[in-house]
């Protein structure tokens, strides 16, 4: 997640502008009350599947999360440190245009250091998402078929099947991806994969 950026006070911002206690919030979310807190006191970094599952008890979307509030004037170019890092902290995935208003698509440049996993639990959105292998390799489970992916090699598939992708190579792999609808901004149904 972005160096300087308070995951902990923002949940916990977000949270008591619902309303909820951490107690309520993890039972919304179906975590436990410990969770809450450790990261609220950025005691631990959460996975973006245990981030989702919170987030999606707020309803709050991953790009909401992370970018705020603020939006900006549409534009065509991005440099590399404008875009916005909504991993996990072990997992990198750098958001195109995250403020932009009226986006229709969520473009990412994702990371997977060797090990790295979406989650134990499977992903499930609406939603059809792709991309491209552009270094290592990544094995991705979809709806119980699973396939190693190098350099080079795609994937495409409906969201609302049950996935996951996890890093089984020795070296960091790098995805470029697209999904759509923007399920990064849509208040929480979001979260591409992970």
């Amino acid at each position: 997640m972005d160096e300087g950026f308070d995951v902990g006070a923002r949940l916990r911002q977000l949270r008591q502008e619902r309303g909820l206690s951490q107690r309520e919030l993890a039972k919304c979310a179906k975590v436990t009350n410990s969770s809450i807190s450790l990261i609220e006191q950025n005691s631990v970094s959460p996975s973006v599947s245990s981030l989702k599952k919170i987030l999606d008890a707020l309803p709050v979307s991953i790009t909401a999360f992370f970018a705020g509030d603020e939006h900006s004037q549409p534009r065509p170019f991005y440099k590399a440190s404008e875009l916005t890092e909504i991993g996990d902290g072990v997992l990198s995935w750098r958001l195109v245009a995250a403020r932009r208003p009226d986006r229709r698509m969520s473009l990412l440049h994702e990371r997977y250091p060797p090990g790295a996993d979406t989650g134990d639990e499977m992903l499930e959105h609406e939603g059809e998402e792709g991309g491209v292998v552009v270094e290592g390799e990544i094995e991705i489970t979809v709806n119980g078929e699973v396939a190693i992916l190098e350099a080079g090699d795609a994937y495409y598939f409906d969201s609302r099947l049950p996935h996951r992708f996890r890093n089984v190579g020795d070296r960091e792999c790098v995805i470029v991806s697209a999904n759509t609808p923007p399920s990064f901004s849509d208040g929480g149904e979001e979260l591409h994969h992970g």
